[in-house]
């Protein structure tokens, strides 16, 4: 099994490729040096399968920043993946939504991103195997895939958007104040994930889809407190269409890389 795919699962997404009998499940805690995550929702196990004979890499969970880890060590399983040979990383998370047209359970494709976590995992000592020190960030969620995502949602009538992700650190939820602040700077949704995972992806050659389930939308002249309960449950309810996407996607993707 060589999978040239990979897909991360954030808060909630666990189950975004059907189980299939051939599929070998490993604990993070069994790999040597893999950053284990400490949030409930996160299973924290590798997974090989294959999904119509194409294999594919799956990382159910992931850590961040927020549980103590240091942006090389978030983004070490980015760098095994480029090591596996994977070229195309699926990457979902749960977000809350900043454009007050968005509504819980909408699929926002994150056409960019803002890193306002004041981390950079290329920061340090640089391998010059890994790819560029400086790595051009004009088109790191590439249109191609942006797309085809789009073609494939319309075709199975699944709603989704463009729009741009807002990384924070976490893990305290955004005050009114800061949401106001992120609507102004031009964010769509806010999340305690993936820019880190797509700095170091780009840096690898490695092509990410970014896809955020919104799971709560933040409207900071009426705030309405939420929970991580609360959140899980939204991205729960709205990972069976993620996964109809995802699903839809592989076979094409796949064939692209042939």
């Amino acid at each position: 099994m060589n999978p040239r795919i990979a897909i991360i699962t954030g808060t909630g997404l666990a189950n975004l490729v059907p189980q299939t009998t051939e599929r070998i499940t490993i604990p993070y805690s069994d790999i040597a040096h893999f950053p284990v995550s400490t949030v409930q929702s996160h299973s924290g196990r590798l997974v090989c399968t294959r999904l119509d004979g194409i294999p594919l890499l799956i990382m159910e969970g992931r850590c961040h920043l927020y549980e103590g880890y240091d942006p090389a060590t978030v983004t070490f399983p980015v760098r095994i993946m480029k090591a596996l040979g994977i070229e195309t990383l699926l990457l979902s998370n749960a977000a809350g939504g900043i454009d007050p047209s968005l509504c819980p359970g909408d699929i926002l494709l994150i056409r960019d991103h803002i890193n306002l976590t004041g981390e950079n995992a290329l920061v340090g000592e640089h391998d010059p195997a890994w790819g560029d020190r400086f790595p051009d960030m004009s088109e790191a969620y590439p249109k191609r895939l942006r797309t085809l995502a789009t073609q494939i949602a319309a075709d199975r009538n699944i709603s989704c958007r463009e729009g741009v992700y807002a990384g924070l650190k976490g893990p305290s939820l955004e005050t009114p104040a800061e949401i106001r602040f992120l609507r102004a700077i031009g964010a769509d949704a806010v999340g305690f994930s993936t820019v880190q995972e797509v700095i170091v992806a780009k840096q690898c050659a490695i092509e990410v889809l970014g896809l955020s389930v919104i799971t709560n939308v933040h409207r900071p002249e009426n705030p309405i407190a939420s929970s991580l309960a609360e959140i899980v449950e939204v991205a729960g309810r709205t990972s069976q269409r993620l996964q109809k996407l995802i699903t839809a996607m592989i076979p094409i993707i796949a064939g692209r890389q042939v």
